[in-house]
């Protein structure tokens, strides 16, 4: 492993059976954790899963009943602290009557960010977030993207090594999902650790290194989406003969349901598939479909849980 990327690798955030009550009920029930710099990683689950208690909790904004939670230095660090921290809450967290320049400059002020350096990080996100025309502008007159990517450069201003998002993506055009996602690509690029929780399913399949499934303040799955599969499901891919009368015959590779009106192969790679197909050659009768699909993470999350997603 090469310096940078062991540097990249490396663990900037952990968490070790953090529990906490909130509002009556048991919110995280023994989460432990690692975020490891360069890392886009995404939690999911449903709403009431604990990902925003546990966003608070790593941020300062609750206080964990027990557990610990350790923001780490980095060993090849110029900085004699642990790594910084920027929090990008899922309700908008910018000033409406301040101008874009205004709110960023506030924002990095709160940062300890001012006067040169402060002036060049602002040309700097400003351009990052695709924000340099609307810099005059009062945030209340931008559009809900521009307003989440605003929120978003105002969190990155004091250069954080790990950013924390809370349903980054809410209520916003396919347009800015897609330049949001490409600015937090470009922090990880650099060895910033992202965490973000969302319920998009869609989102943490495609765009996430690292994907967490929380469900009633538990973690049931951590892993890449093809770990999660192979842990849960099996073979990523299936293969489903379907007849309208029984077979009576084996099939090679198939296994027959109950009323013999279904046969199923497993299969890990969609290479397998003519080999797979060439099966039809030796039926006695043609099957009336056949399906082939591919297993994500809402398979994972009810093969984990048993149960259609909430709302």
């Amino acid at each position: 492993m090469t310096e940078s990327t062991a540097a990249k690798s490396a663990c900037v955030l952990s968490l070790e059976n953090v529990r906490k009550k909130y509002r009556g009920r048991e919110a995280l029930k023994g989460i432990s954790l690692e975020l490891n710099a360069g890392e886009l990683l995404g939690f999911f689950g449903p709403n009431g899963a604990g990902k925003t208690t546990m966003i608070r909790c790593i941020s300062g904004l609750l206080r964990p009943d027990s557990g610990k939670i350790t923001r780490h230095v980095l060993a090849d660090s110029v900085s004699t602290g642990p790594v910084r921290l920027g929090l990008v809450p899922q309700n908008l967290a910018v000033y409406p009557d301040l101008t874009v320049q205004q709110n960023l400059e506030v924002f990095g002020r709160l940062e300890g960010v001012s006067g040169r350096p402060l002036r060049d990080r602002i040309g700097e996100v400003l351009k990052w977030a695709s924000l340099e025309d609307r810099a005059k502008s009062l945030a209340k007159t931008l559009s809900g993207g521009m307003q989440r990517r605003l929120n978003i450069a105002c969190s990155v201003l004091h250069r954080p090594g790990i950013l924390l998002l809370d349903e980054p993506t809410v209520g916003v055009d396919p347009q800015s999902r897609e330049r949001i996602y490409a600015m937090l690509q470009e922090l990880t690029a650099q060895g910033a650790a992202v965490l973000l929780t969302t319920h998009q399913l869609e989102e943490v399949e495609t765009r996430c290194d690292r994907i967490v499934v929380m469900d009633h303040g538990t973690i049931v799955a951590n892993g890449t989406l093809s770990d999660l599969v192979q842990q849960t499901i099996g073979q990523p891919h299936r293969v489903i003969l379907r007849f309208d009368h029984p077979y009576t015959k084996p099939l090679a590779s198939f296994t027959l349901d109950e009323p013999r009106t279904s046969a199923t192969c497993a299969i890990k790679s969609m290479k397998e598939l003519p080999q797979v197909l060439s099966v039809l050659k030796q039926l006695d009768c043609e099957p009336s479909q056949i399906d082939v699909r591919s297993y994500g993470l809402q398979d994972v999350f009810l093969e984990l849980t048993g149960r259609s997603l909430r709302e």
